[in-house]
């Protein structure tokens, strides 16, 4: 996809998809003034967002994985609205030998494939395999994911961006990177009441990524 950009005696055509231009919301023009690009990025988790949360354990094995009810839809929206949808996920699992990265590398992409298939569509799919002690970078709290994918799309406004997620450890991750942030209520978190304590409050609350979508969709409505 491609922007085009004229000045009075020049004409400039932007690709959408360029490293340099991906994540942003705004480039130099060539009228010396910023152009709007239409290209956003949505961050979510993925167990208790996207997919079935199972509690104390995890998504092991393709058979295991289980979109949530609302979750396709959801994403085709976004899909819709020129979002390029970003996964975060810390996912211990691998570390502690429950299964390998090999088996989440097939799990990631099955869930692509089922995505396409409804009509959206994952950009990218960032996963944390270490556990707590291994005192990493990229696990949630940490904000480490977060600066790879600025590294991988260019430049991202965070305080514009969205992250989506459904435990504390999400919310605080968002603050940390300075998003907007969202909890829904479809995984770890099961209601309201749960999230009056947390050191950082999220910005919204809903139910589910549908939800959460219309809060991203519409953000003056909200």
């Amino acid at each position: 996809m491609f922007i085009s950009c004229f000045s009075a005696t020049t004409h400039r055509r932007i690709r959408l998809d360029s490293p340099k231009i991906l994540g942003r919301t705004s480039f130099p023009c060539l009228r010396g003034n910023l152009c709007n690009l239409i290209m956003k990025i949505v961050f979510l988790d993925r167990d208790g967002v996207i997919s079935k949360y199972y509690p104390k354990d995890w998504t092991k094995k393709w058979e295991e994985f289980s979109f949530l009810p609302t979750a396709k839809e959801a994403l085709r929206r976004l899909n819709q609205a020129n979002y390029r949808v970003v996964i975060i996920s810390n996912q211990a699992g691998v570390s502690k030998g429950f299964f390998t990265l090999k088996t989440l590398s097939y799990i990631t992409k099955r869930m692509k494939e089922e995505v396409k298939k409804s009509g959206g569509k994952i950009k990218k799919v960032y996963y944390c395999p270490h556990q707590e002690q291994d005192n990493c970078l990229c696990r949630k709290p940490k904000v480490g994911l977060f600066k790879k994918a600025e590294r991988d799309f260019g430049y991202i406004d965070f305080e514009k961006t969205f992250f989506v997620g459904d435990s504390e450890v999400d919310i605080l991750t968002g603050k940390n990177i300075g998003t907007k942030t969202i909890l829904v209520l479809s995984g770890k978190t099961k209601s309201k009441e749960e999230a009056e304590n947390w050191q950082k409050q999220p910005d919204y609350i809903v139910t589910d990524l549908l939800s959460a979508a219309e809060i991203i969709l519409n953000p003056a409505e909200n």
